[in-house]
């Protein structure tokens, strides 16, 4: 059974993917899609990774705070890259990726 802390971190990662699922395909769907390539590729890792962390949370793998500081830092990469861009699923993207990388310091705290 999961504590409240891992429960709360997994809402988190979750919510993440969601939003950097949303973030990619409309990065995709936009007109210069050239001009998101970097965004489109730290969203893919970004869904990669708290899904990597989410599965080692899960099956409590002797890993897993390895993971979490891994997720955290592409977490931070992916709101940073977000950042740059004016549209707003990328502005609400990198205010999520800032809300997991949170998470995944309250996990590594626990």
């Amino acid at each position: 059974m999961l504590v409240e802390k891992e429960q709360v971190v997994i809402k988190s990662l979750q919510e993440c993917m969601i939003v950097c699922n949303h973030c990619l395909n409309e990065c995709l769907a936009e007109d210069n899609v050239s001009a998101m390539v970097d965004c489109i590729h730290l969203n893919r890792e970004c869904i990669q990774f708290c899904s990597y962390l989410e599965q080692a949370i899960i099956r409590k793998s002797p890993y897993a705070k390895e993971f979490a500081e891994i997720c955290l830092s592409v977490c931070e990469d992916c709101a940073t890259e977000c950042k740059k861009h004016d549209h707003r699923h990328c502005q609400y993207c990198a205010q999520i990726c800032m809300e997991c990388v949170d998470a995944c310091k309250s996990f590594l705290e626990s």
